[in-house]
C-alpha cells in the first residue's frame, strides 16, 4: 500500500495547488478538483490503513478526518442536497465517532507516564477531535435546514477541501523529512512554507466570499438600478 500511498499524496497535492489557486468554478478548477479528491481518498484511506496495522491511532484517525473531510466537501458542491441526505447522516455518524476517539486517546495520553500515546501528545488528540465535532455539527445544521445554497455552500466546500490539502501538505513538507535532500532536512522553515501558503490561500478565499456574501445582502432589490 506503500507506493499507492505516495502516489497518490503526491499526485494530490499537485492536483490540489492547481483547483487551490484557480478560479472556483471554472473548468480547470473542476478538472483538477476532481483530480484531488480521488487522490486524497486513496491517500487518506491506505494512510489510515498502514497506520492502524503498526498500531499508530492518531495517524489513523487523522487519515479517516481527512477521507471525512474530504468526501464531505465534496458532496457539498455535486449532486443535489436530497440525493446526499442519507449519504451525510452517515458521513455525520463518522464525524462522531472519530471525535469520540480522538477525545479518548487524548484522555489515555494525558494520564500516560510520557503524556503521550504513540508518540503524540493529548493536544493532538483533542485539536483533531475537535474538528471532527465541529465537522458533525455542521452536518446537523444543514441536515436540519434541508439545504445548503450560496456563500454558505462555497464556505463549507473551501474550508472541507482546504483542510484535506493542508493535512496533505503538511504530512508531506513537514511529515517526511527524511524524503528531502539533506540540507532540506534540518531546515524547518523552509519546508513550512508550502503548508503556511496553503493556509494563506484558503484563508484567502474564504474572506473572498464572505466579502461577496455581504455584498449581496447590502444590495437593494431590484439590483444596482433599484438604487439610483
Amino acid at each position: 500500500m506503500l507506493p499507492i500511498h505516495v502516489v497518490a499524496g503526491l499526485l494530490a497535492i499537485a492536483a490540489g495547488a492547481v483547483a487551490l489557486y484557480a478560479v472556483k468554478g471554472s473548468r480547470l478548477h473542476r478538472r483538477s478538483g476532481l483530480i484531488f479528491v480521488i487522490a486524497m481518498l486513496a491517500m487518506a484511506s491506505t494512510g489510515a490503513l498502514m497506520a492502524g496495522l503498526k498500531p499508530d491511532r492518531g495517524t489513523m484517525l487523522g487519515g479517516v478526518l481527512t477521507f471525512y473531510m474530504v468526501c464531505t466537501g465534496f458532496l457539498t458542491v455535486r449532486g443535489s442536497f436530497e440525493q446526499n441526505r442519507r449519504l451525510l447522516r452517515w458521513l455525520m455518524l463518522m464525524a462522531v465517532v472519530i471525535g469520540g476517539f480522538d477525545y479518548a486517546l487524548g484522555v489515555a495520553a494525558s494520564n500516560s507516564p510520557t503524556h503521550k500515546l504513540d508518540g503524540y501528545p493529548p493536544t493532538l488528540y483533542f485539536v483533531f477531535g475537535s474538528i471532527a465535532f465541529l465537522g458533525a455539527f455542521g452536518d446537523a445544521r444543514t441536515l436540519i435546514a434541508g439545504r445548503l445554497e450560496g456563500a454558505k455552500r462555497m464556505l463549507r466546500h473551501i474550508g472541507r477541501m482546504g483542510f484535506a490539502m493542508w493535512m496533505a501538505t503538511t504530512s508531506f513538507f513537514l511529515g517526511q523529512a527524511k524524503v528531502f535532500p539533506e540540507p532540506l532536512r534540518h531546515a524547518f522553515g523552509i519546508r513550512a512554507i508550502p503548508v503556511v501558503l496553503v493556509m494563506a490561500v484558503v484563508l484567502y478565499w474564504i474572506v473572498r466570499t464572505l466579502i461577496k456574501r455581504e455584498r449581496a445582502v447590502r444590495m437593494p432589490l431590484g439590483g444596482p438600478e433599484a438604487s439610483r
